[in-house]
């Protein structure tokens, strides 16, 4: 069994609304990784980062991932940081991997730039959005056969994108920012 796709983005990209929507365009399940991470951990995503750091959260992640991409024949939504560990980069190989792209503006909107976020908690989350952005594109561009630009676009449109661009084959990008 393998994923139909997984969706990775940065957060605020819509990879959890646009997966559902896919899964059910598709009709498969939809499974998201950081719901599978809470529920492992017995605590929220935050409370993992502010109780047991950020390397305990990665290396959860990491299994967790590993889990869902051989056991899930659905569609499956990767936390934002996913793609930063090679080794998770090494097994989205070969899987129909679609990059959710979204804009600066766009993306800040979209999260709010809250604390529910563990990264983007600071004292200037606007700029630590932008420079979680900065770093993580090219490794997003590195993993996905498609790009699919969300600014400004409805969420059912984008999950039609995603259906065509797979079934077309998968070209590199629809859009970009």
């Amino acid at each position: 069994m393998a994923p139909r796709a997984v969706l990775v983005g940065p957060p605020g990209a819509g990879k959890s609304t646009i997966g559902r929507l896919l899964a059910e365009r598709l009709g498969v399940p939809f499974r998201d990784t950081d719901e599978d991470i809470a529920g492992t951990a017995g605590k929220t995503i935050a409370e993992i980062f502010t109780e047991d750091g950020e390397s305990a959260f990665r290396e959860l992640e990491e299994r967790v991932i590993a889990t869902a991409l051989d056991e899930h024949a659905g569609v499956l939504a990767l936390g934002g940081g996913a793609v930063l560990s090679e080794r998770t980069r090494q097994r989205l190989a070969g899987h129909p991997v679609v990059f959710l792209s979204v804009g600066l503006g766009e993306g800040a909107k979209r999260v709010g730039l809250s604390t529910a976020r563990p990264l983007l908690a600071g004292v200037n989350p606007r700029a630590t959005f932008k420079a979680l952005l900065d770093e993580r594109l090219p490794v997003y561009r590195g993993v996905a056969v498609v790009e699919i630009a969300t600014d400004g676009v409805e969420p059912d449109d984008i999950a039609d994108q995603v259906v065509q661009q797979l079934a077309a084959g998968a070209p590199r990008s629809t859009g970009g920012n």
